[in-house]
């Protein structure tokens, strides 16, 4: 069974996306501690989920592929926390008297680019999107009850 033009589109856009980041990660030389390297691990097994997906096809790797992409949405979140807690720290430690609308102006901006890993989040998105309703995930049985 072939996709449509909109789950290879979608498709294309996540391996373009996750060796985009992966790149871009390298590039910073995100690999300083054990939290830095989980990102760049998580986009590797992106990849691979997504090859297996196209060369496979079956429910498991859809499912598995479904499954990773829910990983990279909640990973986004907790990076995007990660940073802002980073910069607020950094930010208070420069300047003890900011707080309130300040501080989170300051550390929204900060060095470390807060809003970054919700890049992880979109591609997860774009993942989940490609797996909804998909044919090859539709049950062949009716549930009891249903004609």
């Amino acid at each position: 069974m072939t996709d449509s033009p909109l789950r290879q589109i979608l498709l294309a856009l996540i391996l373009i996306g996750a060796v985009g980041l992966l790149a871009e990660l390298a590039l910073l030389e995100h690999f300083d501690s054990l939290t830095q390297w989980i990102p760049l691990a998580l986009l590797v097994v992106v990849v691979t989920a997504a090859v297996l997906v196209v060369t496979w096809r079956t429910p498991s790797a859809l499912r598995f592929f479904r499954a990773v992409m829910a990983l990279c949405v909640v990973t986004g979140v907790v990076g995007v926390v990660l940073h802002y807690r980073g910069n607020v720290e950094f930010e208070i430690e420069r300047d003890g008297s900011l707080h309130g609308i300040r501080l989170f102006w300051e550390a929204i901006r900060g060095a470390t680019p807060a809003l970054a890993p919700g890049a992880l989040s979109q591609l997860g998105l774009l993942g989940l999107a490609f797996t909804y309703r998909h044919p090859s995930l539709r049950s062949t049985t009716p549930i009891s009850g249903e004609p």
